[in-house]
């Protein structure tokens, strides 16, 4: 060990000794505990403690302050005591101001706000020698002040772990002005009692359970340095057996409480700060833990809603999401959006209270404004499991609790509510909200300020109200839950972004646009008119045609209806186009080009034989013409369910009407290509509805939209609706005769339809098979392969469910249109025909395909000798299959 240096009286030495003190502490403990007098650390400490404007050579002197709070340490451990700090003997031996002193010092140091209030009491005792006393600190707010016991009945020699223990298994709470402890609290007094059981405010409850007598009290506030009332503290009953405590008593008890004032003011502080230090340590873990977790919002939620409900010990804990913005929503509306647009910024975050705002005014607002939540997250009390719900209009009118998160929308401020049952009154106290006592709502906002949720918590553990320090570590608190959501929807949307450019590059290197050669080819070729392609009629036939030729009466029919004219389409343009969109059809079996070609037709012979021309003008008739062209691009044989179940790039892309979402994109992406542009010479407002209007045509061929639109244009054609101009309803009819022209194949001549209906069924099967080897399904009995003689009669419910009641009222309406309503019922009874051929026990018969239907027999053909087996598909009974030999060619039958 360095000795210490030794000194001339020069200030550089005295830093030097300094220098040495803090090197080695240890022997400064020792000697100050065993030879520093009493008066040497009575300076010491007045040196320290008084000491405003420092010298130079007080300055150094400071760094040796700090070894003097080893003298009296901070004791954070439970397991501390006055007797292992100060041994009695000391006591003993110093005179009244040098015990004064010396018990200050003992606690003015100390930060524990157990360990200094379990000295304050012994050390009161040993001052004023009372046999026993308690301490009591103030709580809740200025309106409504209590006390609550932090020691009670400590004598001298009680140990700190007793007092701990007594403290925990009795809490006392005294409201301020009740009793004698409320009254010196409320009135700021010294209550000196010299006969305890004839003072009215007095309790003798204790006395009666414990068998001890209380007979003097001396009870005094304590203050802090501002002068407000942060405790009491009493002391009961003298250990000489005086009759009361005496004007020296009071004196000593009166100026040492001052100090104590203070010594428990700073031990508050310091709770208050090493609570905050604890509360940052979770939101930091929080905060890291939640931006580990941003591939699944429901995963983030729920972490969210368990730290929440740890943290702030609550019993239920909900997140509110508004609408996340997917990425199909409003998928034109972000093409054609201007940038700069000006975004609104929620005002700043309030606190309002019950008392700021009724439940009324809760009601009043959802009936204006209901509530916008798509998704609810609950965690309720003990749950290990997130319940996870996506409400209708009518689930959030019958939630009380979702109308509440609500208010805190509509008015983005924080919402406090101490009584819930008072605050909503009985009438709207019903429903969910029924075991709410106390409830704290917390808008959420993003990374831009944009609110997009509310948190609710629901009943804290304690019974107690939400307090102020609560609200604004919850405030704290969502700021994390806004940017983990946020980062998680940026996460997602990042993910989105990748499938859409896994399907960009899928779709470039399969597809390209027509070469100059092929359009020079078609430019110079003649166009034969429409009566040569029998264009004007609903019975169109396709099968003879070339590709070629499938190009020219695509041509001829925007051709006849004088758009290339009207709106200034360059030919070549056209053509390159035409030959774009077939080549941007896959070679599958029923969705490809020639499907696309007779859905136009379908529409062409509406305009012109059905007449619908006169309810469009020229640019809708564009734009229809263009989406049934384009309706199915890049279509891959099979449904949204399959792009669904395989969790394709296509499905996290755009979660409803999937493949129509595509076939749309397509169609922008092919007009956006150069020397493709149809619409090039359209006016921007022109440009924009054409857009709008190709879009809304291509979705509506979802048969999950029609059936959405479905009733609402049945219930105008009962209402005798002759007007179909206005936007609204003019999207109605399109949509209609988009569904119309889709599965206008079912109207063809009957050998038309057979043919076409085993191309879709061929299309079906296949993706069937791809069900089996690649998701280990059995697909469902239309796309199954094995159960095809079932779809004769799945044929008459496609028809009896879907294109009967649309044909017949569409006919009905627009006589011109009849004939399609009159080939879909002949291809019924054809269909039935089949079905009923089934039912009897017929079967396809040694081939996979079909290449002939079987139509009916004659008498005389079941006379003669042929040989034809027969499988009951459907039969009732358990018998075996009946075998009936009889001579005749082998036929068989297919869809």
């Amino acid at each position: 060990m360095v000795p210490p240096p030794q000194t001339d009286g020069c200030e550089p030495d005295l830093a030097a000794v300094g220098t040495w003190l803090e090197s080695n502490p240890d022997i400064l403990e020792r000697w100050l505990r065993e030879h520093a007098s009493s008066e040497l650390r009575r300076k010491a400490l007045q040196a320290v403690t008084t000491s405003t404007s420092p010298t130079k050579a007080q300055c150094n002197s400071n760094s040796s302050s700090t070894q003097l709070q080893i003298w009296h340490p901070s004791s954070s451990s439970q397991n501390i005591n006055l007797q292992n700090v100060r041994p009695n003997r000391d006591f003993e031996s110093m005179d009244e101001s040098d015990l004064f002193m010396e018990l200050i010092r003992d606690i003015a140091n100390e930060l524990n706000i157990d360990v200094l209030c379990h000295k304050i009491l012994k050390n009161v005792s040993l001052l004023t020698n009372a046999d026993r006393g308690s301490l009591f600190l103030a709580k809740g707010p200025q309106e409504n002040r209590y006390l609550v016991s932090k020691f009670f009945d400590v004598r001298h020699d009680t140990t700190f772990e007793d007092a701990v223990k007594l403290a925990r298994s009795e809490e006392i709470k005294i409201p301020f002005g009740v009793g004698i402890a409320g009254t010196v609290a409320k009135n700021k007094i010294m209550i000196n009692i010299k006969d305890a059981y004839k003072d009215p405010r007095f309790n003798n409850e204790v006395d009666l359970r414990t068998g001890y007598k209380t007979n003097i009290i001396l009870c005094m506030p304590i203050c802090n340095y501002e002068g407000d009332v942060i405790g009491v503290a009493q002391i009961i009953n003298k250990t000489d057996n005086s009759p009361e405590f005496t004007n020296h008593d009071v004196g000593v008890f009166q100026r040492y409480l001052t100090f104590c004032g203070i010594g428990i003011q700073n031990a508050q502080l310091f709770e208050v700060s090493v609570l905050e230090y604890k509360r940052n340590q979770i939101l930091l873990n929080l905060a890291r833990s939640i931006f580990e977790e941003q591939n699944n919002l429901e995963c983030l939620v729920t972490k969210i809603m368990r730290q929440a409900q740890d943290l702030l010990k609550c019993e239920r804990c909900a997140v509110y999401l508004l609408d996340l913005d997917c990425c199909e929503a409003s998928h034109l509306q972000k093409i054609i959006e201007r940038p700069g647009k000006a975004i609104q910024r929620p005002m700043p975050l309030n606190r309002m209270i019950s008392g700021s705002v009724t439940g009324q005014d809760m009601i009043d607002n959802f009936l204006k404004k209901p509530s916008p939540f798509t998704t609810i997250f609950e965690l309720r009390e003990g749950g290990a499991k997130t319940l996870v719900s996506r409400p209708s209009s009518y689930d959030l009118a019958g939630s009380i609790l979702a109308q509440i998160a609500g208010y805190a929308v509509s008015s983005g401020q924080i919402l406090n509510i101490g009584d819930v049952g008072e605050w909503l009154c009985e009438k709207h106290s019903e429903g969910d909200a029924e075991s709410a006592q106390t409830i704290l709502c917390m808008p959420i906002m993003n990374g831009q300020r944009t609110l997009i949720g509310v948190a609710q918590l629901i009943n804290k553990e304690n019974g107690a109200p939400f307090t102020d320090s609560d609200v604004s570590l919850f405030e704290a608190f969502a700021i994390f839950c806004g940017l983990g959501i946020h980062n998680t929807q940026m996460y997602e949307n990042a993910c989105k972004l990748m499938a859409k450019q896994k399907v960009a590059l899928e779709c470039l290197s399969y597809h390209a646009t027509a070469s100059n050669e092929a359009t020079r080819k078609l430019v110079r070729e003649e166009i034969p008119s429409a009566e040569f392609f029998n264009l004007y009629s609903f019975t169109f036939i396709d099968f003879d045609l070339s590709d070629d030729e499938t190009c020219k009466a695509t041509i001829r029919m925007f051709l006849e209806c004088n758009l290339v004219q009207q709106f200034h389409i360059p030919y070549e343009v056209l053509c390159r186009w035409v030959l774009s969109v077939k080549k941007n059809y896959r070679p599958v079996k029923y969705h490809n080009w020639r499907h696309a070609l007779n859905v136009t037709q379908t529409m062409f012979a509406m305009f012109k034989t059905g007449k619908m021309e006169r309810f469009m003008n020229d640019l809708e008739m564009l734009g229809l013409l263009v989406a049934c062209l384009c309706h199915d691009l890049d279509h891959r044989g099979t449904n949204n369910a399959f792009q669904t179940k395989t969790e394709s790039p296509l499905a996290i892309l755009y979660s409803t009407s999937t493949m129509e979402h595509h076939h749309f994109d397509q169609c922008v992406m092919i007009l956006n290509t150069d020397s493709n542009n149809i619409f090039q010479a359209l006016s921007p407002d022109d440009y924009r509805r054409v857009m709008k209007l190709v879009e809304t045509a291509i979705l509506s061929t979802d048969l999950a939209m029609y059936f959405k639109k479905r009733n609402k244009f049945l219930e105008l054609i009962e209402n005798g609706e002759f007007d179909w101009q206005s936007d609204d309803k003019k999207d109605l009819l399109s949509g209609m005769m988009m569904t119309a022209c889709d599965v206008s194949a079912i109207a063809k001549p009957w050998e038309v339809q057979h043919r076409i209906a085993k191309l879709v069924a061929d299309e079906f099967f296949d993706q069937g098979d791809l069900e089996k080897m690649q998701l280990k399904e059995q697909p469902i009995a239309m796309m199954d392969r094995e159960r095809k003689d079932e779809l004769p009669q799945m044929q008459v419910g496609f028809i009896d469910v879907i294109c009967l009641p649309l044909y017949k009222v569409l006919s009905e309406t627009f006589p011109w249109m009849k004939a399609l309503y009159q080939g879909t019922a002949e291809n019924r009874k054809h269909w039935q025909d089949l079905a009923e051929k089934v039912e009897m026990g017929l079967t396809w018969i040694d081939h996979d395909t079909i290449d002939k239907p079987v139509e009916a027999f004659t008498e005389s053909e079941e006379t003669k000798d042929i040989e034809l087996t027969v499988h009951t598909l459907h039969t009732v009974s358990s018998a075996p299959p009946v075998e009936v030999k009889k001579r005749h060619k082998k036929l068989c039958c297919m869809l």
